[in-house]
Protein backbone atom coordinates (compact mmCIF):
# COMPACT_ATOMS: atom_id res chain seq x y z
CA UNK A 1 0.00 0.00 0.00
CA UNK A 2 1.17 3.63 -0.94
CA UNK A 3 1.56 6.28 1.77
CA UNK A 4 -1.29 7.87 -0.31
CA UNK A 5 -3.79 5.32 -0.37
CA UNK A 6 -6.04 6.84 2.87
CA UNK A 7 -5.16 10.07 1.28
CA UNK A 8 -8.11 10.82 -1.35
CA UNK A 9 -6.56 13.82 -2.04
CA UNK A 10 -3.70 12.84 -3.77
CA UNK A 11 -4.34 12.60 -7.73
CA UNK A 12 -0.48 11.22 -8.26
CA UNK A 13 2.47 9.86 -6.21
CA UNK A 14 5.30 8.42 -8.11
CA UNK A 15 8.50 6.68 -5.91
CA UNK A 16 11.85 6.61 -6.99
CA UNK A 17 10.76 6.19 -10.43
CA UNK A 18 14.11 5.59 -13.10
CA UNK A 19 13.86 5.66 -16.44
CA UNK A 20 16.77 5.04 -19.47
CA UNK A 21 17.43 5.05 -22.86
CA UNK A 22 20.10 2.61 -24.00
CA UNK A 23 21.74 3.08 -20.65
CA UNK A 24 21.53 6.28 -20.96
CA UNK A 25 19.04 7.60 -17.31
CA UNK A 26 16.61 9.82 -18.85
CA UNK A 27 14.92 10.15 -15.21
CA UNK A 28 16.82 9.34 -12.59
CA UNK A 29 15.07 8.69 -8.81
CA UNK A 30 12.06 11.14 -9.22
CA UNK A 31 9.86 11.39 -6.13
CA UNK A 32 6.84 13.57 -6.60
CA UNK A 33 3.38 13.92 -5.45
CA UNK A 34 0.63 15.62 -6.88
CA UNK A 35 -2.63 16.46 -5.44
CA UNK A 36 -6.65 15.92 -6.78
CA UNK A 37 -8.21 19.01 -8.75
CA UNK A 38 -4.80 21.17 -10.36
CA UNK A 39 -3.89 21.70 -12.95
CA UNK A 40 -0.35 20.90 -13.34
CA UNK A 41 2.45 21.73 -15.85
CA UNK A 42 5.59 19.73 -15.92
CA UNK A 43 8.57 21.81 -17.40
CA UNK A 44 11.99 21.22 -18.16
CA UNK A 45 14.31 21.95 -21.46
CA UNK A 46 14.28 19.64 -24.41
CA UNK A 47 15.45 16.33 -23.07
CA UNK A 48 14.58 17.11 -19.39
CA UNK A 49 11.99 13.76 -19.44
CA UNK A 50 9.21 15.74 -19.52
CA UNK A 51 7.57 13.38 -22.05
CA UNK A 52 9.22 10.53 -20.46
CA UNK A 53 7.48 10.80 -17.00
CA UNK A 54 3.69 10.86 -18.74
CA UNK A 55 4.59 7.58 -20.60
CA UNK A 56 6.49 5.89 -17.49
CA UNK A 57 3.42 6.67 -15.31
CA UNK A 58 0.52 5.74 -17.66
CA UNK A 59 2.64 2.22 -18.41
CA UNK A 60 3.46 3.22 -21.57
CA UNK A 61 7.53 2.55 -21.19
CA UNK A 62 9.39 0.39 -19.19
CA UNK A 63 10.98 1.47 -16.45
CA UNK A 64 14.06 0.10 -14.30
CA UNK A 65 12.70 1.08 -11.30
CA UNK A 66 10.10 2.90 -9.10
CA UNK A 67 6.34 2.90 -8.86
CA UNK A 68 3.45 4.93 -9.60
CA UNK A 69 -0.16 5.15 -7.58
CA UNK A 70 -2.99 7.12 -8.69
CA UNK A 71 -5.59 7.88 -5.84
CA UNK A 72 -3.85 5.37 -4.02
CA UNK A 73 -4.13 2.46 -6.64
CA UNK A 74 -1.86 1.13 -9.08
CA UNK A 75 -2.50 1.10 -12.43
CA UNK A 76 -4.99 -1.36 -13.68
CA UNK A 77 -6.89 -0.60 -10.98
CA UNK A 78 -8.00 2.99 -12.12
CA UNK A 79 -7.23 2.65 -15.63
CA UNK A 80 -10.68 3.76 -16.68
CA UNK A 81 -10.12 6.84 -14.69
CA UNK A 82 -7.36 8.14 -16.76
CA UNK A 83 -7.59 10.09 -19.69
CA UNK A 84 -4.51 10.40 -22.33
CA UNK A 85 -3.71 13.17 -24.80
CA UNK A 86 -0.51 12.28 -26.92
CA UNK A 87 1.46 14.98 -29.21
CA UNK A 88 -0.25 15.50 -32.14
CA UNK A 89 2.54 14.34 -33.96
CA UNK A 90 2.40 10.91 -32.73
CA UNK A 91 -1.04 9.55 -34.84
CA UNK A 92 -1.39 9.12 -38.53
CA UNK A 93 -3.34 11.58 -39.84
CA UNK A 94 -4.29 10.09 -42.71
CA UNK A 95 -6.55 7.79 -41.52
CA UNK A 96 -9.83 7.25 -42.93
CA UNK A 97 -12.00 7.91 -39.98
CA UNK A 98 -14.15 10.70 -38.65
CA UNK A 99 -13.87 13.23 -36.04
CA UNK A 100 -17.04 11.77 -34.29
CA UNK A 101 -15.47 8.19 -34.96
CA UNK A 102 -12.46 9.46 -33.19
CA UNK A 103 -14.18 11.15 -29.87
CA UNK A 104 -16.46 7.69 -29.58
CA UNK A 105 -12.84 5.78 -29.20
CA UNK A 106 -12.68 7.58 -25.63
CA UNK A 107 -15.72 5.52 -24.92
CA UNK A 108 -14.24 2.35 -25.83
CA UNK A 109 -13.28 1.73 -21.57
CA UNK A 110 -17.39 1.61 -20.85
CA UNK A 111 -18.41 -0.18 -24.26
CA UNK A 112 -15.07 -2.40 -24.76
CA UNK A 113 -13.61 -1.93 -27.76
CA UNK A 114 -15.80 -3.90 -30.27
CA UNK A 115 -19.08 -2.51 -27.74
CA UNK A 116 -22.07 -0.81 -29.22
CA UNK A 117 -22.73 2.62 -28.89
CA UNK A 118 -25.75 3.66 -26.59
CA UNK A 119 -27.64 6.31 -26.52
CA UNK A 120 -25.63 7.58 -23.27
CA UNK A 121 -22.26 7.35 -25.00
CA UNK A 122 -23.70 9.20 -28.42
CA UNK A 123 -24.59 12.23 -26.33
CA UNK A 124 -21.11 12.17 -24.04
CA UNK A 125 -19.66 12.25 -27.37
CA UNK A 126 -21.89 15.29 -28.84
CA UNK A 127 -21.48 16.99 -25.88
CA UNK A 128 -16.91 16.71 -25.51
CA UNK A 129 -17.77 17.89 -29.23
CA UNK A 130 -19.43 21.25 -28.13
CA UNK A 131 -17.09 21.59 -25.43
CA UNK A 132 -14.17 22.15 -28.05
CA UNK A 133 -16.25 23.86 -30.32
CA UNK A 134 -16.26 20.98 -33.59
CA UNK A 135 -20.08 20.13 -33.34
CA UNK A 136 -19.76 20.84 -37.00
CA UNK A 137 -17.15 18.91 -37.94
CA UNK A 138 -18.05 15.33 -36.57
CA UNK A 139 -18.75 13.80 -39.67
CA UNK A 140 -15.11 15.07 -41.16
CA UNK A 141 -12.02 13.09 -41.72
CA UNK A 142 -9.40 13.92 -39.57
CA UNK A 143 -6.92 14.34 -42.06
CA UNK A 144 -9.06 17.66 -43.41
CA UNK A 145 -8.53 19.69 -40.29
CA UNK A 146 -6.03 22.25 -38.99
CA UNK A 147 -3.66 21.20 -36.70
CA UNK A 148 -5.63 22.91 -33.93
CA UNK A 149 -8.96 21.08 -35.20
CA UNK A 150 -6.65 18.24 -34.79
CA UNK A 151 -5.83 18.88 -31.02
CA UNK A 152 -9.45 20.26 -30.00
CA UNK A 153 -10.40 16.48 -31.65
CA UNK A 154 -8.06 14.83 -29.43
CA UNK A 155 -9.24 16.62 -26.23
CA UNK A 156 -12.48 15.90 -26.59
CA UNK A 157 -11.84 12.15 -27.27
CA UNK A 158 -10.09 12.29 -23.16
CA UNK A 159 -12.96 14.71 -22.40
CA UNK A 160 -15.41 11.14 -23.93
CA UNK A 161 -13.88 9.35 -21.35
CA UNK A 162 -15.01 11.35 -18.40
CA UNK A 163 -11.99 10.40 -16.06
CA UNK A 164 -10.93 11.93 -13.13
CA UNK A 165 -7.17 12.65 -13.88
CA UNK A 166 -5.82 13.76 -17.76
CA UNK A 167 -2.63 13.45 -18.77
CA UNK A 168 -1.95 16.05 -21.87
CA UNK A 169 1.52 15.97 -23.47
CA UNK A 170 1.82 19.07 -24.76
CA UNK A 171 -1.54 19.98 -25.45
CA UNK A 172 -0.51 23.55 -26.48
CA UNK A 173 1.92 22.71 -29.16
CA UNK A 174 1.50 24.28 -32.83
CA UNK A 175 -2.31 25.61 -32.19
CA UNK A 176 -3.61 29.26 -32.83
CA UNK A 177 -4.75 31.69 -30.50
CA UNK A 178 -8.47 30.70 -30.18
CA UNK A 179 -7.27 27.05 -29.96
CA UNK A 180 -5.09 27.65 -27.34
CA UNK A 181 -8.12 29.82 -25.38
CA UNK A 182 -10.52 27.33 -25.81
CA UNK A 183 -7.67 24.43 -24.28
CA UNK A 184 -7.37 26.69 -21.26
CA UNK A 185 -11.51 27.25 -20.99
CA UNK A 186 -11.48 23.39 -20.99
CA UNK A 187 -8.93 22.42 -18.66
CA UNK A 188 -10.08 24.73 -16.38
CA UNK A 189 -14.14 23.93 -16.13
CA UNK A 190 -12.70 20.20 -15.76
CA UNK A 191 -10.71 21.96 -12.50
CA UNK A 192 -13.99 23.15 -11.50
CA UNK A 193 -15.68 19.63 -11.19
CA UNK A 194 -12.86 18.40 -9.35
CA UNK A 195 -10.69 16.56 -12.03
CA UNK A 196 -6.85 16.68 -12.02
CA UNK A 197 -4.65 17.67 -15.25
CA UNK A 198 -0.81 17.32 -15.87
CA UNK A 199 0.04 18.44 -19.13
CA UNK A 200 3.83 18.96 -20.45
CA UNK A 201 4.52 22.87 -21.26
CA UNK A 202 6.97 24.72 -22.37
CA UNK A 203 5.50 28.42 -22.69
CA UNK A 204 7.22 29.61 -19.13
CA UNK A 205 4.99 33.03 -19.80
CA UNK A 206 1.61 31.04 -19.92
CA UNK A 207 2.50 28.68 -16.68
CA UNK A 208 1.06 31.31 -13.58
CA UNK A 209 -2.18 31.76 -15.81
CA UNK A 210 -2.79 28.55 -16.84
CA UNK A 211 -1.64 26.18 -14.29
CA UNK A 212 -1.50 26.46 -10.12
CA UNK A 213 0.55 23.56 -9.57
CA UNK A 214 3.92 22.72 -11.19
CA UNK A 215 6.33 19.96 -11.39
CA UNK A 216 10.05 21.09 -12.79
CA UNK A 217 12.28 18.97 -14.21
CA UNK A 218 15.39 17.59 -15.97
CA UNK A 219 16.46 14.59 -15.69
CA UNK A 220 16.01 14.61 -11.76
CA UNK A 221 12.92 16.72 -10.21
CA UNK A 222 13.68 20.14 -9.20
CA UNK A 223 10.88 21.11 -7.42
CA UNK A 224 6.92 20.36 -7.23
CA UNK A 225 4.30 22.35 -5.79
CA UNK A 226 1.93 25.41 -5.78
CA UNK A 227 3.44 27.56 -8.60
CA UNK A 228 3.45 30.57 -6.17
CA UNK A 229 5.48 28.66 -4.32
CA UNK A 230 8.03 26.52 -6.89
CA UNK A 231 7.77 28.93 -9.98
CA UNK A 232 10.69 30.91 -8.72
CA UNK A 233 13.90 32.72 -10.58
CA UNK A 234 16.24 30.06 -8.29
CA UNK A 235 14.56 27.18 -8.94
CA UNK A 236 14.22 28.05 -12.91
CA UNK A 237 17.77 28.38 -13.13
CA UNK A 238 18.37 24.94 -11.53
CA UNK A 239 16.52 23.72 -13.87
CA UNK A 240 17.23 25.25 -17.25
CA UNK A 241 20.69 26.24 -16.49
CA UNK A 242 23.07 29.16 -18.31
CA UNK A 243 20.16 29.17 -20.96
CA UNK A 244 20.29 32.91 -21.82
CA UNK A 245 17.26 33.08 -23.92
CA UNK A 246 14.82 31.07 -21.58
CA UNK A 247 16.04 32.83 -18.85
CA UNK A 248 14.53 35.90 -20.67
CA UNK A 249 11.17 34.19 -20.85
CA UNK A 250 11.73 32.84 -17.42
CA UNK A 251 11.64 36.61 -15.75
CA UNK A 252 9.06 37.77 -18.01
CA UNK A 253 7.25 34.41 -16.14
CA UNK A 254 8.49 35.57 -12.86
CA UNK A 255 6.75 39.19 -12.85
CA UNK A 256 3.58 37.41 -14.10
CA UNK A 257 3.71 35.26 -11.15
CA UNK A 258 4.25 37.95 -8.93
CA UNK A 259 1.26 39.71 -9.73
CA UNK A 260 -0.85 36.54 -9.62
CA UNK A 261 0.19 35.68 -5.90
CA UNK A 262 -2.53 37.49 -3.56
CA UNK A 263 -1.92 40.17 -1.67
Amino acid sequence: MSPAALDTNVAVEIHDLTVAYDRKPVLWDVDLSIPSGVLCAVIGPNGAGKSTLIKAALGLLSVLSGRVWFFGEELNAVRRRLGYVPQRESVDWDFPVSVRDVVMMGRAGVTGVFGRSRPKDVEVVEQSLRQVGLSEFGDRQIGQLSGGQQQRVFLARALAQEADLYFMDEPFAGVDASTERAIVDVLKALRERGKTVVAVHHDLQTVPEYFDHAVLLNTRLIASGPVNEVFTRENLQRTYGPRLTVLEEAGEAMARAREARPS
